[in-house]
């Protein structure tokens, strides 16, 4: 066996903890996964072994022994992933909106997308956008100005 850099070795308490996870309650696959990982490490398997007795790539069993020597059981957890900023503020969400349900151009019957993208261009709300962050937030807020008269359901 090759001498690792990180070897689990289990706390008792980790170890009830990750046996009482493993057994009962709703858990995320990957959760679940990580908590045999760190089992299995700790009864002396190989990466090898836990990675066919699991159906993971050995890559994964090593990511996740180092990442509970630095971490604790948080390694058991998907660090948070920071996505892509928003687009438009709360201020120009409400602005566009307040456009979305106002009257349509002189000529037009409805708002499109393109048609708001660029009267908010006009109005200096944005520099520039595309309708996609437009589409998305008209679809938040249930508005369709392209469907119903000033954009709001008469319901």
């Amino acid at each position: 066996m090759v001498n690792k850099k990180y070897v689990v070795k289990l706390t008792t308490e980790d170890k009830e903890y990750l046996q009482n996870f493993v057994s009962k309650g709703k858990r995320s696959a990957r959760e679940f996964q990580r908590a045999w990982i760190l089992l299995l490490a700790d009864k002396g398997k190989t990466d090898r072994e836990i990675s066919e007795l699991l159906n993971v790539s050995r890559r994964t069993v090593e990511r996740i022994r180092t990442r509970y020597v630095n971490e604790g059981l948080d390694a058991r957890h998907d660090k948070p992933r920071p996505g892509q900023p928003k687009k438009l503020s709360s201020s120009q969400e409400a602005q566009i909106i307040a456009i979305a349900c106002s009257d349509a151009p002189e000529g037009r019957e409805r708002w499109t997308l393109e048609l708001l993208r660029k009267e908010a261009i006009k109005r200096g709300i944005v520099d520039n956008i595309s309708t996609e962050p437009i589409r998305i937030l008209l679809k938040k807020h249930n508005l369709k100005p392209w469907l119903k008269k000033h954009g709001v359901s008469q319901n």
